[in-house]
């Protein structure tokens, strides 16, 4: 060591406190290591990275719905030449429905098979290709929120995503702009890509409006801390005393409980009421508790068969009742029951023959109408009949109506 080091190690020695450990004793300077270096950057994995193949092949498969299929078939070519750009291979499975990606001798990131992993699974949640092909780059995450099993009334759960969506989706406009996410709500799940950070906000707000917290809240929230990161004298503040605090109250009502109306409920006895016995207990009062097993075992066998006979006599009754002969009326009951049907079958005579005329009367009646309605039909004539017969009837009418037509008639028979 040189002289100028073991003077540095002493002032520092001498500097440092003497209850606390001296951590600067064999700290050196670093000069490759300057302030415009970014320690959270993630350099790009190329090929030089990795220039040999893998060792294994790594797969992964997921299901997708019957509808998806007529998308799927038309963008899977594009799928194809995404991934095999990454040294990846896709099968996709339309009988099986079914999408499959795994990697080749070309791959050479080792990440790449689980981006692509990500980008079937956001195909079969009804992503656009354009949109989901995204996720093939490092700088971008997905993530797929499950919320079918949150809320259990049906209609209360359409209601809640619903509100998530908002009137013509603006409050879902909303979240992505302020999260910078791309979000889609698809059935029983919400398919998020974007930032971590991002993703981590999204999530929160879903599970929230599922639990019926407004998602205006985390809205109006986000907006207050957007604009306090553009104030660099904030930055290393707390901003708790800015951000709104929301909090649910229960305001009481005043209405009071209405007063059940009913029978009084009954005096409660003073004493408990016995103890039920045991199945010991009832074995000690019968004896059986002290029979030896041979004992037990013929007792329970006399039982059953007891019951057995006893079952099979009331099978055979209801077997023998549709055979037994129903008791006859005699002497005075039998007359008056022979009495009786006989005006029965009299009455029931008398009203079909009254049924029997009233048929034949409306069916007389009936063609009664039709012959008048032909006879007063016109019968067709020529235009010359037609005249004459109408002047007749005209000189006919006329005739009637003078009074002194039959008056002349006898003065010229006179005459």
């Amino acid at each position: 060591m040189s002289d100028t080091e073991a003077q540095n190690d002493a002032q520092a020695a001498a500097t440092a406190p003497a209850t606390g450990k001296n951590h600067n004793k064999y700290r050196r300077d670093k000069p490759w290591d300057t302030d415009d270096i970014d320690h959270w950057k993630i350099d790009a994995f190329t090929r030089d990275d990795n220039p040999h193949p893998f060792t294994e092949e790594s797969s992964f498969a997921t299901l997708f719905p019957k509808y998806r299929d007529a998308y799927l078939r038309e963008v899977w070519p594009h799928v194809t030449r995404a991934l095999a750009a990454h040294g990846l291979a896709c099968e996709l499975d339309l009988i099986e429905g079914s999408m499959t990606v795994r990697t080749t001798r070309k791959a050479f990131d080792p990440y790449a098979i689980l981006n692509a992993r990500d980008l079937i699974k956001l195909l079969s949640r009804s992503v656009p290709f354009q949109q989901a092909v995204k996720i093939l780059d490092d700088n971008v995450a997905c993530d797929i929120i499950k919320i079918g099993n949150i809320v259990r009334n049906k209609e209360r759960f359409v209601k809640r995503r619903q509100r998530l969506v908002g009137p013509n989706g603006n409050t879902l406009k909303a979240i992505e702009l302020l999260t910078e996410c791309y979000i889609l709500v698809q059935g029983n799940t919400v398919s998020v890509m974007g930032s971590h950070k991002g993703l981590k906000t999204v999530r929160r707000i879903v599970l929230d409006c599922l639990a019926n917290i407004h998602p205006i809240y985390h809205i109006k929230e986000l907006m207050i801390r957007r604009e306090l990161a553009k104030d660099p004298q904030l930055a290393k503040e707390n901003w708790d005393r800015f951000l709104p605090k929301f909090r649910k109250r229960n305001v009481p009502s005043n209405k009071k409980p209405l007063k059940k109306v009913g029978p009084k409920p009954e005096a409660k006895p003073l004493f408990p009421p016995a103890q039920t016995p045991r199945q010991v207990d009832l074995q000690l009062e019968s004896g059986e508790y002290f029979l030896k097993p041979k004992e037990k075992a013929a007792r329970a066998a006399a039982q059953k068969a007891a019951d057995e006979a006893e079952k099979r006599k009331e099978r055979l009754a209801e077997r023998a009742a549709p055979f037994v002969a129903p008791e006859e009326a005699t002497g005075e009951e039998a007359r008056k029951a022979l009495k009786r049907k006989r005006d029965d079958e009299a009455r029931a005579a008398k009203a079909d023959e009254a049924n029997r005329l009233d048929q034949l009367k409306q069916k007389f009646l009936a063609n009664k109408t039709d012959l008048k309605a032909q006879a007063n039909a016109p019968a067709p004539a020529a235009a010359g009949s037609s005249a004459s017969s109408s002047a007749s009837a005209s000189a006919g009418a006329d005739k009637k109506k003078d009074p002194t037509s039959k008056p002349a008639k006898k003065k010229a028979k006179k005459n």
